[in-house]
Protein backbone atom coordinates (compact mmCIF):
# COMPACT_ATOMS: atom_id res chain seq x y z
CA UNK A 1 0.00 0.00 0.00
CA UNK A 2 1.13 3.67 -0.94
CA UNK A 3 -0.30 6.40 1.14
CA UNK A 4 0.22 10.36 -0.45
CA UNK A 5 -0.81 12.28 3.11
CA UNK A 6 -1.90 16.04 2.42
CA UNK A 7 -1.39 17.10 -0.73
CA UNK A 8 -3.05 20.00 -3.37
CA UNK A 9 -4.98 17.03 -5.22
CA UNK A 10 -5.41 18.27 -9.02
CA UNK A 11 -7.85 15.34 -9.89
CA UNK A 12 -8.16 16.95 -13.89
CA UNK A 13 -12.08 16.24 -12.90
CA UNK A 14 -12.64 19.47 -10.77
CA UNK A 15 -11.47 22.71 -11.18
CA UNK A 16 -10.56 23.62 -7.69
CA UNK A 17 -7.76 21.64 -6.31
CA UNK A 18 -8.28 20.27 -2.47
CA UNK A 19 -5.91 19.36 0.25
CA UNK A 20 -6.46 15.14 0.76
CA UNK A 21 -5.42 11.83 0.71
CA UNK A 22 -4.87 8.92 -1.68
CA UNK A 23 -4.59 5.25 -0.92
CA UNK A 24 -3.21 3.12 -3.73
CA UNK A 25 -3.12 -0.31 -3.35
CA UNK A 26 -2.68 -3.22 -6.26
CA UNK A 27 -1.05 -0.36 -8.14
CA UNK A 28 -4.80 1.67 -8.28
CA UNK A 29 -6.49 4.52 -6.69
CA UNK A 30 -8.19 3.25 -4.05
CA UNK A 31 -9.15 6.22 -2.30
CA UNK A 32 -9.08 10.10 -2.15
CA UNK A 33 -10.18 11.56 0.86
CA UNK A 34 -8.82 12.39 5.14
CA UNK A 35 -7.82 9.53 6.92
CA UNK A 36 -5.99 8.60 9.67
CA UNK A 37 -2.19 6.86 9.26
CA UNK A 38 -2.46 3.87 7.11
CA UNK A 39 -0.95 0.28 8.18
CA UNK A 40 2.58 0.17 9.46
CA UNK A 41 3.68 -1.35 6.25
CA UNK A 42 2.16 1.45 4.02
CA UNK A 43 4.76 3.52 2.16
CA UNK A 44 3.72 6.89 2.97
CA UNK A 45 4.52 9.91 0.79
CA UNK A 46 4.15 13.63 3.00
CA UNK A 47 3.09 15.72 0.34
CA UNK A 48 2.64 18.73 2.39
CA UNK A 49 3.25 21.70 0.75
CA UNK A 50 3.12 20.12 -2.41
CA UNK A 51 0.72 19.77 -5.68
CA UNK A 52 -0.41 16.54 -6.91
CA UNK A 53 -1.40 15.90 -10.83
CA UNK A 54 -2.42 12.76 -12.95
CA UNK A 55 0.22 11.31 -14.49
CA UNK A 56 0.67 13.34 -18.16
CA UNK A 57 -0.40 11.87 -21.46
CA UNK A 58 0.59 12.39 -24.49
CA UNK A 59 -1.91 11.77 -27.30
CA UNK A 60 0.74 11.94 -30.58
CA UNK A 61 4.13 11.28 -30.54
CA UNK A 62 6.67 8.57 -31.55
CA UNK A 63 8.60 8.11 -28.49
CA UNK A 64 11.11 4.52 -28.72
CA UNK A 65 10.49 4.40 -32.65
CA UNK A 66 12.89 7.29 -33.57
CA UNK A 67 16.71 6.37 -31.42
CA UNK A 68 17.90 9.31 -29.27
CA UNK A 69 21.32 10.47 -30.85
CA UNK A 70 21.68 7.71 -33.26
CA UNK A 71 20.56 8.03 -36.95
CA UNK A 72 19.55 5.73 -39.57
CA UNK A 73 20.28 3.22 -37.14
CA UNK A 74 17.68 4.20 -34.43
CA UNK A 75 14.84 5.81 -37.17
CA UNK A 76 11.84 3.55 -37.36
CA UNK A 77 9.49 6.19 -37.79
CA UNK A 78 8.42 5.86 -41.63
CA UNK A 79 8.57 3.10 -43.90
CA UNK A 80 9.60 4.48 -47.36
CA UNK A 81 8.88 1.78 -49.79
CA UNK A 82 5.29 1.47 -49.19
CA UNK A 83 2.75 4.73 -49.51
CA UNK A 84 -0.18 2.86 -48.11
CA UNK A 85 1.63 0.31 -45.20
CA UNK A 86 -1.73 -0.52 -42.89
CA UNK A 87 -0.19 -3.57 -41.82
CA UNK A 88 2.55 -2.48 -40.16
CA UNK A 89 2.46 -2.08 -35.96
CA UNK A 90 4.00 0.28 -34.20
CA UNK A 91 4.79 -1.55 -31.27
CA UNK A 92 7.20 -3.96 -33.90
CA UNK A 93 9.67 -0.55 -33.60
CA UNK A 94 9.74 0.46 -29.52
CA UNK A 95 12.85 0.38 -27.90
CA UNK A 96 12.21 0.74 -24.22
CA UNK A 97 15.90 1.11 -23.52
CA UNK A 98 15.83 4.30 -25.41
CA UNK A 99 17.12 7.15 -22.84
CA UNK A 100 14.04 9.27 -24.00
CA UNK A 101 11.70 7.49 -22.04
CA UNK A 102 13.72 8.09 -18.49
CA UNK A 103 13.49 11.80 -19.94
CA UNK A 104 9.83 11.51 -20.05
CA UNK A 105 8.74 10.03 -16.78
CA UNK A 106 11.34 12.25 -15.31
CA UNK A 107 8.99 15.31 -16.24
CA UNK A 108 5.77 13.34 -14.98
CA UNK A 109 4.76 12.14 -18.37
CA UNK A 110 3.17 8.70 -17.78
CA UNK A 111 1.74 7.26 -20.58
CA UNK A 112 2.11 8.35 -24.22
CA UNK A 113 0.34 7.18 -27.83
CA UNK A 114 3.39 6.30 -29.74
CA UNK A 115 3.55 4.78 -33.35
CA UNK A 116 4.83 5.29 -36.86
CA UNK A 117 5.21 9.05 -38.70
CA UNK A 118 3.10 10.62 -41.43
CA UNK A 119 5.52 9.80 -44.53
CA UNK A 120 2.68 7.17 -45.84
CA UNK A 121 -0.88 7.80 -46.66
CA UNK A 122 -1.40 4.59 -44.59
CA UNK A 123 1.46 4.55 -41.95
CA UNK A 124 0.33 1.58 -39.35
CA UNK A 125 -1.13 1.29 -36.17
CA UNK A 126 -0.65 3.57 -33.22
CA UNK A 127 -0.43 2.19 -29.38
CA UNK A 128 -0.78 3.01 -25.90
CA UNK A 129 2.13 2.23 -23.32
CA UNK A 130 3.24 3.20 -20.20
CA UNK A 131 7.07 5.16 -20.32
CA UNK A 132 8.32 2.74 -17.50
CA UNK A 133 9.99 -0.51 -17.69
CA UNK A 134 12.29 -2.79 -20.03
CA UNK A 135 9.91 -4.92 -22.01
CA UNK A 136 7.36 -3.48 -24.23
CA UNK A 137 4.79 -6.45 -23.99
CA UNK A 138 4.48 -5.54 -20.65
CA UNK A 139 4.22 -1.73 -21.09
CA UNK A 140 0.95 -1.36 -23.28
CA UNK A 141 -2.23 -0.35 -21.93
CA UNK A 142 -3.94 -0.70 -25.16
CA UNK A 143 -2.97 -1.98 -28.81
CA UNK A 144 -3.99 -0.90 -31.16
CA UNK A 145 -5.83 2.65 -30.60
CA UNK A 146 -6.08 3.93 -34.03
CA UNK A 147 -4.74 3.96 -37.29
CA UNK A 148 -2.05 6.19 -39.05
CA UNK A 149 -2.90 8.15 -42.06
CA UNK A 150 -1.59 11.60 -43.19
CA UNK A 151 -2.61 14.64 -45.29
CA UNK A 152 -0.72 17.66 -46.73
CA UNK A 153 3.15 17.56 -47.38
CA UNK A 154 4.54 14.86 -45.97
CA UNK A 155 3.06 11.90 -47.93
CA UNK A 156 3.40 14.09 -51.44
CA UNK A 157 7.03 15.33 -50.66
CA UNK A 158 8.41 11.34 -49.72
CA UNK A 159 6.76 9.73 -52.63
CA UNK A 160 6.20 12.39 -55.19
CA UNK A 161 8.94 10.15 -57.42
CA UNK A 162 6.05 6.99 -56.74
CA UNK A 163 3.14 9.38 -58.32
CA UNK A 164 2.03 10.57 -54.80
CA UNK A 165 2.21 14.37 -56.16
CA UNK A 166 -0.97 15.83 -54.86
CA UNK A 167 -3.53 15.88 -52.89
CA UNK A 168 -5.76 14.65 -54.59
CA UNK A 169 -3.99 11.25 -55.08
CA UNK A 170 -3.67 10.89 -51.25
CA UNK A 171 -7.28 11.14 -51.20
CA UNK A 172 -7.55 8.52 -53.65
CA UNK A 173 -5.44 6.00 -52.03
CA UNK A 174 -6.68 6.08 -48.66
CA UNK A 175 -10.38 5.49 -50.26
CA UNK A 176 -9.36 3.06 -52.33
CA UNK A 177 -7.66 0.53 -49.65
CA UNK A 178 -10.94 1.69 -47.41
CA UNK A 179 -12.83 0.58 -50.50
CA UNK A 180 -10.84 -3.09 -50.73
CA UNK A 181 -10.94 -3.23 -46.70
CA UNK A 182 -14.75 -3.38 -46.84
CA UNK A 183 -15.41 -5.44 -49.90
CA UNK A 184 -12.51 -8.11 -47.96
CA UNK A 185 -14.38 -7.86 -44.97
CA UNK A 186 -18.16 -8.26 -46.31
CA UNK A 187 -16.09 -11.42 -48.67
CA UNK A 188 -14.63 -12.64 -45.12
CA UNK A 189 -17.81 -12.75 -43.26
CA UNK A 190 -20.02 -14.30 -45.96
CA UNK A 191 -17.62 -16.89 -45.86
CA UNK A 192 -18.66 -17.49 -42.31
CA UNK A 193 -16.64 -20.90 -41.71
CA UNK A 194 -16.06 -21.80 -45.39
CA UNK A 195 -12.13 -22.36 -45.91
CA UNK A 196 -12.92 -22.17 -49.90
CA UNK A 197 -15.23 -19.15 -49.84
CA UNK A 198 -12.84 -16.98 -47.79
CA UNK A 199 -10.97 -14.39 -49.82
CA UNK A 200 -7.22 -14.85 -49.57
CA UNK A 201 -5.39 -13.54 -46.54
CA UNK A 202 -4.56 -10.00 -46.81
CA UNK A 203 -2.04 -8.25 -43.80
CA UNK A 204 -3.43 -4.79 -45.05
CA UNK A 205 -6.97 -5.63 -45.30
CA UNK A 206 -6.87 -7.19 -41.84
CA UNK A 207 -5.37 -4.40 -40.16
CA UNK A 208 -7.97 -2.16 -41.75
CA UNK A 209 -11.04 -4.23 -40.41
CA UNK A 210 -11.14 -2.56 -36.89
CA UNK A 211 -11.54 0.72 -38.36
CA UNK A 212 -14.12 -0.50 -40.14
CA UNK A 213 -15.72 -1.69 -37.29
CA UNK A 214 -15.11 1.12 -35.28
CA UNK A 215 -13.34 -0.08 -33.25
CA UNK A 216 -10.23 2.09 -33.61
CA UNK A 217 -10.36 5.50 -35.17
CA UNK A 218 -8.29 7.06 -38.18
CA UNK A 219 -5.42 8.83 -36.56
CA UNK A 220 -5.50 11.67 -39.20
CA UNK A 221 -2.15 14.13 -39.66
CA UNK A 222 -3.39 17.22 -40.91
CA UNK A 223 -2.54 20.78 -40.49
CA UNK A 224 -3.88 23.00 -42.94
CA UNK A 225 -7.83 23.47 -42.49
CA UNK A 226 -8.42 22.10 -46.27
CA UNK A 227 -6.26 18.90 -45.21
CA UNK A 228 -8.64 18.58 -41.99
CA UNK A 229 -11.72 19.24 -44.06
CA UNK A 230 -10.67 15.83 -46.26
CA UNK A 231 -9.98 14.38 -43.61
CA UNK A 232 -13.75 14.10 -41.98
CA UNK A 233 -14.64 14.33 -45.33
CA UNK A 234 -13.21 10.69 -45.61
CA UNK A 235 -14.46 9.85 -42.49
CA UNK A 236 -18.32 10.34 -43.09
CA UNK A 237 -18.07 8.88 -46.72
CA UNK A 238 -17.07 5.50 -44.69
CA UNK A 239 -18.77 6.02 -41.01
CA UNK A 240 -15.44 5.81 -39.36
CA UNK A 241 -14.15 7.00 -36.18
CA UNK A 242 -11.74 10.07 -36.75
CA UNK A 243 -9.26 11.82 -34.52
CA UNK A 244 -7.73 14.78 -36.05
CA UNK A 245 -3.59 15.24 -35.63
CA UNK A 246 -1.68 18.20 -35.40
CA UNK A 247 -4.70 20.49 -36.50
CA UNK A 248 -2.24 23.26 -37.06
CA UNK A 249 -5.18 25.62 -38.47
CA UNK A 250 -7.57 24.15 -36.09
CA UNK A 251 -7.84 28.21 -34.83
CA UNK A 252 -8.82 29.36 -38.14
CA UNK A 253 -11.94 26.80 -38.33
CA UNK A 254 -12.65 26.52 -34.43
CA UNK A 255 -16.29 27.06 -35.11
CA UNK A 256 -16.65 24.20 -37.70
CA UNK A 257 -14.53 21.66 -35.51
CA UNK A 258 -16.77 22.45 -32.41
CA UNK A 259 -19.63 21.44 -34.64
CA UNK A 260 -18.27 18.27 -35.74
CA UNK A 261 -16.92 16.91 -32.66
CA UNK A 262 -13.34 15.07 -33.28
CA UNK A 263 -11.22 15.03 -31.11
CA UNK A 264 -7.96 17.30 -31.53
CA UNK A 265 -4.65 16.99 -30.91
CA UNK A 266 -2.98 20.43 -31.38
CA UNK A 267 0.83 20.32 -31.72
CA UNK A 268 4.16 20.74 -31.81
CA UNK A 269 3.80 24.22 -31.80
CA UNK A 270 6.89 24.96 -30.73
CA UNK A 271 9.80 25.69 -32.73
CA UNK A 272 10.29 27.23 -36.98
CA UNK A 273 7.72 26.76 -39.13
CA UNK A 274 9.66 24.26 -41.37
CA UNK A 275 7.06 23.83 -44.26
CA UNK A 276 4.33 25.89 -45.48
CA UNK A 277 1.74 24.15 -43.51
CA UNK A 278 2.96 25.23 -40.77
CA UNK A 279 2.85 28.90 -41.06
CA UNK A 280 -0.35 29.78 -39.40
CA UNK A 281 1.71 27.76 -36.38
CA UNK A 282 0.65 29.65 -32.70
CA UNK A 283 0.20 28.66 -29.52
CA UNK A 284 -3.14 29.99 -29.41
CA UNK A 285 -4.85 27.21 -31.09
CA UNK A 286 -5.67 24.82 -28.71
CA UNK A 287 -6.96 27.81 -26.07
CA UNK A 288 -9.20 29.06 -28.98
CA UNK A 289 -10.49 25.47 -30.02
CA UNK A 290 -10.95 24.78 -26.18
CA UNK A 291 -13.43 28.07 -25.77
CA UNK A 292 -15.35 27.10 -29.08
CA UNK A 293 -15.74 23.67 -27.48
CA UNK A 294 -14.04 21.02 -28.87
CA UNK A 295 -11.91 18.40 -26.79
CA UNK A 296 -8.26 19.54 -27.24
CA UNK A 297 -5.12 17.92 -26.17
CA UNK A 298 -1.45 19.36 -26.76
CA UNK A 299 1.42 17.24 -28.29
CA UNK A 300 4.90 17.60 -28.45
CA UNK A 301 4.72 14.79 -31.56
CA UNK A 302 8.27 14.01 -29.84
CA UNK A 303 11.25 13.95 -30.88
CA UNK A 304 10.04 17.30 -33.02
CA UNK A 305 9.58 18.84 -29.21
CA UNK A 306 11.87 16.42 -26.78
CA UNK A 307 9.00 14.32 -24.89
CA UNK A 308 9.63 16.10 -21.49
CA UNK A 309 8.52 19.79 -22.48
CA UNK A 310 4.99 18.32 -23.08
CA UNK A 311 4.24 20.54 -19.62
CA UNK A 312 6.02 23.42 -21.05
CA UNK A 313 4.14 23.22 -24.12
CA UNK A 314 0.95 23.52 -21.80
CA UNK A 315 2.30 26.24 -20.32
CA UNK A 316 2.99 28.38 -23.32
CA UNK A 317 -0.55 27.52 -24.14
CA UNK A 318 -1.51 29.40 -21.11
CA UNK A 319 0.52 31.98 -21.74
CA UNK A 320 -1.02 32.39 -25.07
CA UNK A 321 -4.52 32.67 -23.59
CA UNK A 322 -5.59 29.13 -22.65
CA UNK A 323 -7.22 28.36 -19.30
CA UNK A 324 -5.44 26.82 -16.75
CA UNK A 325 -7.81 23.70 -16.03
CA UNK A 326 -7.77 23.49 -20.04
CA UNK A 327 -4.32 23.50 -20.10
CA UNK A 328 -4.45 20.72 -17.18
CA UNK A 329 -6.78 18.37 -19.14
CA UNK A 330 -5.18 19.11 -22.41
CA UNK A 331 -2.37 16.81 -20.95
CA UNK A 332 -4.26 14.47 -18.68
CA UNK A 333 -8.23 13.30 -19.08
CA UNK A 334 -8.41 14.10 -22.94
CA UNK A 335 -5.26 12.48 -24.35
CA UNK A 336 -6.73 9.48 -22.57
CA UNK A 337 -10.07 9.81 -23.93
CA UNK A 338 -8.15 10.74 -27.34
CA UNK A 339 -6.49 7.49 -27.32
CA UNK A 340 -9.25 5.49 -25.69
CA UNK A 341 -7.97 4.53 -22.32
CA UNK A 342 -9.63 7.04 -20.16
CA UNK A 343 -10.87 4.16 -17.76
CA UNK A 344 -7.50 3.75 -16.65
CA UNK A 345 -5.52 6.77 -17.05
CA UNK A 346 -5.44 10.56 -17.19
CA UNK A 347 -7.67 11.93 -13.85
CA UNK A 348 -7.27 10.82 -10.22
CA UNK A 349 -9.82 8.84 -9.31
CA UNK A 350 -10.64 5.35 -7.17
CA UNK A 351 -10.44 2.34 -9.49
CA UNK A 352 -7.99 4.16 -11.83
CA UNK A 353 -4.38 3.36 -12.66
CA UNK A 354 -1.84 4.38 -10.09
CA UNK A 355 0.29 7.20 -11.95
CA UNK A 356 0.99 10.32 -10.93
CA UNK A 357 3.10 13.36 -10.49
CA UNK A 358 4.03 15.40 -7.36
CA UNK A 359 5.59 19.06 -8.00
CA UNK A 360 6.59 21.75 -5.84
CA UNK A 361 4.45 24.49 -8.03
CA UNK A 362 2.30 24.80 -11.29
CA UNK A 363 3.66 22.21 -13.89
CA UNK A 364 3.26 25.67 -16.44
CA UNK A 365 5.98 27.33 -14.91
CA UNK A 366 9.59 27.16 -15.37
CA UNK A 367 11.12 26.63 -11.97
CA UNK A 368 8.42 23.68 -10.76
CA UNK A 369 10.50 20.89 -9.67
CA UNK A 370 8.92 16.87 -10.08
CA UNK A 371 9.25 15.75 -6.95
CA UNK A 372 7.95 12.32 -7.21
CA UNK A 373 6.39 10.54 -9.96
CA UNK A 374 4.54 7.05 -9.18
CA UNK A 375 3.84 4.74 -12.15
CA UNK A 376 1.09 1.59 -11.38
CA UNK A 377 1.68 2.61 -7.95
CA UNK A 378 5.72 2.37 -8.09
CA UNK A 379 7.55 5.19 -6.74
CA UNK A 380 9.77 5.49 -10.01
CA UNK A 381 11.23 9.46 -9.52
CA UNK A 382 12.13 10.52 -6.30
Amino acid sequence: MLCIKNGLVHDAVTEEPQIADILIENGKITAIGSFPGPAGDAQVIDASGLSVYPGFVEAHCHLGVDGYGIGFEGDDVNERGDVVAAHLRGLDAINPMDPTFRQAVEAGVTCVATGPGSANVLGGTFLALKTVGIRVDHMVVKDPIAMKCAFGENPKRCYREEGNCTRMTTAAKLRELLFKASEYMEKKEAAAGDVLRKPAFDMKMEALIPVLKGEIPLKAHAHQANDIFTAIRIAREFGVKLTLEHCTEGHLIADELAREGYPVAVGPSFGHATKFELRNKTFETPGILADAGCSVSIITDSPVIPQQYLPLCAGLAVKSGMKPFDALKAITINPARHIGIDRRVGSLEPGKDWDLVITDGSPFDLDTRVKYVVVDGTVVVS
